[in-house]
């Protein structure tokens, strides 16, 4: 059975998510979340000290959710490294199309909103950035060890090329409620870059 308590704490993350990744996190009032997720404010401050630690673990909440989609793309083993990478691009951009190219990606907003203005979320951010840059490093040096993109560049300059590219796209896509800017990146890197 689960844990009611924690229950509601996965409703509060939940709604924060989906408020943040919408309107941002200064415009996103504790009093909207606890009234979308239908609990009292003493419900709130049970988990969380302030807005700043609720923002936090939205971070980590996401970040988790994230991490494990990258690794069932980065780690399916019947497809190419190079495969699994275009692999999870493809799956993102189908993503973006059914919310009809609005709320981009929560780090890239919240990075572009909150990095000047608080420095615990910007190290939070770039420790996760860091992480998501890695994973893909790892998937791009064993696609170079088989051959399918060239070792003229170093796999981590690569995946953080990628991921600053996606993240712009993700930017231009909101900016032209298209999917425009997100196939014209999976066209440049997987026909210009990640080749052999």
């Amino acid at each position: 059975m689960t844990d009611s308590k924690e229950t509601t704490k996965t409703a509060l993350l939940k709604s924060g998510r989906r408020i943040i990744v919408e309107k941002g996190y200064n415009n996103t009032g504790i009093q909207e979340v606890l009234q979308d997720v239908g609990v009292p404010k003493g419900s709130f401050y049970h988990f969380f000290k302030s807005k700043e630690d609720f923002g936090l673990a939205i971070i980590n909440y996401d970040a988790a959710i994230h991490a494990r989609v990258v690794e069932q793309y980065l780690s399916d083993t019947t497809l190419s490294p190079l495969s699994r990478i275009k692999s999870y691009f493809e799956n993102k951009l189908s993503e973006y199309e059914s919310l009809h190219y609005r709320e981009g990606c929560l780090l890239g907003n919240l990075s572009q909103e909150m990095a000047d203005q608080n420095e615990r979320f910007r190290v939070r951010l770039q420790v996760v950035m860091t992480q998501w840059r890695d994973r893909v490093a790892q998937c791009v040096q064993e696609a170079q060890a088989a051959g399918e993109i060239s070792s003229r560049w170093q796999a981590h300059d690569l995946a953080e090329y990628c991921l600053n590219s996606w993240e712009g796209a993700l930017l231009q896509m909101k900016l032209t409620k298209t999917d425009k800017p997100l196939k014209a990146f999976m066209k440049v890197t997987f026909e210009t870059v990640l080749i052999p």
